[in-house]
């Protein structure tokens, strides 16, 4: 299939790069003339129906593109820095003017869509034009050329050196590029994770270390409080945790108790710095920045990868009328080896047609609406509108009751409670979260079916709705323990700035809440995996004789449902990271239990779902969900720390009103000029014009993109002139 598709585009490539024939007469007479109005074109003329943009865009989703970027890992890593492999096909033309004489330059041969031949030829221009430039130039050329071979030998390098290589491209030749594009993405978050640990351990725990076990000459520095009454600097950790076995697994599961005071949590730093012989680490500045800094890591390197996915699917969704093309000649994954899989990708390429034809019906469905066909169906959008809201709150008032009844009732003595229900009171607010996230899908799905919407878009909104239910549960948690933390009804608590009494370090106790989603999710999802998925396989495959499991089924890999709980994940780990330090740790190695977890499950439990992603499609809507959960995810980490007042008995910031405080004392101990440069960069003065600035940049970078646009069609309404009058 690959040769055949190879020898129709090579004599499709040969064809766009014969010269046109035109009679003598018109090239005796009229050469001069064409080359005087039409000065690009100089040597050969490529139509452009060859190489025009939809088929540049069609053929990257050739298998043989697919097949270059699985063999040839450096020609994917160019692709997704330059956005296509076709793209210089698009001036290719062997003009050799400052243009593409600048393409060539900075492009590799194979990078083009040519046979062997051409592309030789194509060196021989190289080579040519190298002759007629200076000695300078030709070593920035031979320099150039060095280090871009340099950075791809390396890249192949490390591309031999990728977390579980071996295994994601294994689930990719049995499932196709959807599931393996979930099992990539779960590595992106162990990395990231990874990254996150190091920089908090870098920049806070380090110094601790060094100076705790005496590894450097080094000592802490404590300054007392001021002004700060004495009874809001208690805090007593309960040692009860100690006195029956079954304590240690409840603080382990919790975080109370022997793990309290570690370096699992908040309230263990409670240093106001570190003083080495030549300077003084300012352990509160640290803390905060190193927040900061994984906060600003993650956002980058999300939007970064996340950009390709966009152009791809902002591409596509302006190929509407390429839909059915794209998907009868180039729809096939040619990673796929497995017979079983096969048949699988041709029913989802069956189902996407039909799905396609479905929503052009219902387009033709909505445009021939009468008025009162079209109020009675808003109506009932608007109703089922409001079951799903009124579903959302009832969510999330059991999120804040069942919260505020184990914020209060979890204070009480061990001994006072049996193993089970202090368990219970523990983990309630996480178990009806648990609940909430398995119940909402099911019952969105259901009032999805009487809305009449698009197939498309059925699941688009049903993905958003279970992403907010989600992510909107971790939120109510957090803003139930503000409320609980900032509400007073007593002296001491308005003495200091915090319900002391129930929280005298409350930021732990929000590191703790954290770290409970955290280990109860992976219990959940060890708990489905052992008990439900393989179970169910057992019984669908040794008593398919019975009706009932045959119409249960096999598990499917529903590839959305997975990405949202590990997105769920994530965004615990995010907000959590401030509060307890080590929580990205654990989470790297939750997400490498699940890696492991999720890979046995696929392959001897489930099936992939009937409704594939294609890889391009999932790994944006994987990052795109990521992202809303980042930002969910800073709005209240920023109000926490510039809003509620610190805890005066533990942590760094015990000195400061709030956490955000620092910052500006932090300033007032530079000196005058660098704090006015410091106040001048951070004012709207200096905002708004920067902002105006950077729109500055990206509109000339727009009038560029449209500038060479505008040449492109220029050259193409010059080739057309030239075909109709050698025709």
């Amino acid at each position: 299939m690959e040769r055949r598709e190879q020898r129709v585009l090579s004599r499709q490539t040969w064809l766009c790069l014969q010269p046109p024939s035109p009679p003598t007469r018109f090239l005796s007479t009229d050469k001069a003339q064409m080359s005087s109005s039409h000065p690009s074109i100089k040597s050969l003329s490529l139509d452009s129906s060859c190489f025009s943009s939809p088929p540049v865009n069609f053929l990257q989703e050739l298998p043989s593109y697919r097949s270059i970027a699985r063999k040839r890992t450096t020609i994917l890593s160019r692709d997704k820095q330059n956005g296509t492999l076709l793209r210089p096909t698009d001036s290719y033309n062997f003009q050799l003017d400052g243009e593409i004489t600048e393409d060539l330059d900075n492009q590799s041969i194979r990078k083009y869509a040519l046979n062997i031949s051409e592309k030789r030829r194509l060196r021989d221009i190289q080579e040519t034009q190298m002759k007629y430039l200076s000695e300078w130039d030709q070593w920035k050329r031979y320099s150039s050329k060095s280090w871009k071979r340099f950075i791809e030998k390396a890249r192949e390098m490390t591309t031999h050196l990728e977390l579980w290589r071996e295994d994601i491209r294994s689930i990719e030749g049995k499932f196709g590029t959807g599931i393996q594009s979930y099992f990539s993405f779960l590595r992106f978050l162990v990395l990231l994770n990874l990254v996150i640990f190091l920089i908090i351990f870098m920049v806070v725990l380090l110094p601790v270390l060094l100076t705790r076990y005496k590894i450097t000459n080094s000592s802490f520095i404590l300054i007392p409080s001021k002004d700060v009454d004495i009874q809001c600097t208690v805090y007593p950790i309960s040692s009860s945790g100690l006195i029956y076995f079954y304590s240690y697994i409840i603080d382990l599961l919790s975080g109370t108790g022997f793990l309290e005071d570690t370096y699992l949590f908040y309230g263990h730093y409670t240093i106001d710095g570190v003083k080495f012989q030549n300077f003084i680490y300012d352990l509160p500045l640290a803390y905060l920045l190193s927040t900061i800094a994984y906060l600003a890591l993650s956002l980058v390197w999300i939007v970064k990868r996340s950009v390709e996915g966009f152009k791809i699917n902002l591409i596509r969704s302006e190929e509407h009328f390429q839909s059915y093309c794209n998907k009868i000649f180039a729809g096939w994954d040619f990673c796929i080896t497995n017979r079983s899989m096969a048949d699988l990708k041709h029913s989802s390429l069956r189902y996407e047609l039909r799905a396609d034809l479905e929503e052009e019906r219902i387009r033709q469905k909505i445009a021939e609406r009468t008025s009162e066909e079209t109020i009675r169906i808003y109506s009932l959008r608007l109703f089922l509108n409001c079951i799903v809201l009124a579903v959302l709150a009832a969510c999330f008032y059991a999120i804040y009751k069942a919260t505020i009844f184990s914020q209060e009732h979890m204070k009480k003595e061990i001994d006072k409670m049996v193993f089970g229900e202090n368990l219970l009171i523990l983990y309630l607010p996480s178990i009806v979260i648990t609940l909430a996230n398995f119940i909402t899908p099911i019952i969105f799905a259901k009032i999805i079916h009487y809305e009449d919407y698009s197939p498309g878009f059925e699941i688009r909104l049903t993905i958003l709705r279970c992403v907010f239910m989600r992510l909107a549960t971790i939120c109510v948690l957090v803003f139930t323990l503000g409320s609980k933390i900032t509400s007073c009804d007593n002296y001491l608590c308005e003495l200091c700035g915090y319900n002391q009494k129930l929280y005298p370090c409350w930021e732990t106790q929000v590191g703790q809440e954290m770290y409970k989603l955290m280990i109860f999710d992976l219990i959940i999802i060890l708990a489905v995996t052992l008990f439900v998925d393989f179970p169910r396989k057992i019984l669908v495959t040794y008593c398919s004789s019975w009706k009932l499991f045959q119409c249960w089924g096999e598990q499917e890999f529903a590839i959305p449902d997975n990405v949202l709980g590990i997105v769920y994940g994530q965004t615990i780990c995010w907000i959590g990271a401030f509060f307890s330090p080590l929580l990205p740790a654990i989470a790297t190695l939750k997400f490498i239990i699940i890696f492991y977890v999720k890979e046995i499950s696929l392959l001897y439990t489930c099936r992939p779902s009937p409704r594939q992603f294609r890889a391009s499609n999932s790994n944006f809507f994987f990052l795109l969900v990521l992202l809303i959960g980042l930002c969910l995810a800073i709005i209240p980490l920023t109000i926490s720390m510039a809003r509620i007042p610190s805890s005066k008995a533990c942590g760094p910031f015990t000195n400061f009103n709030t956490t955000w405080e620092v910052v500006p004392k932090t300033v007032s101990t530079f000196p005058n000029s660098l704090q006015t440069l410091v106040y001048g960069i951070t004012s709207e003065a200096f905002a708004v014009p920067f902002f105006m600035i950077i729109c500055c940049f990206s509109e000339k970078e727009l009038i560029t993109g449209l500038r060479e646009e505008y040449q492109l069609k220029s050259h193409h309404d010059a080739r057309k002139r030239l075909k109709k009058f050698t025709c």
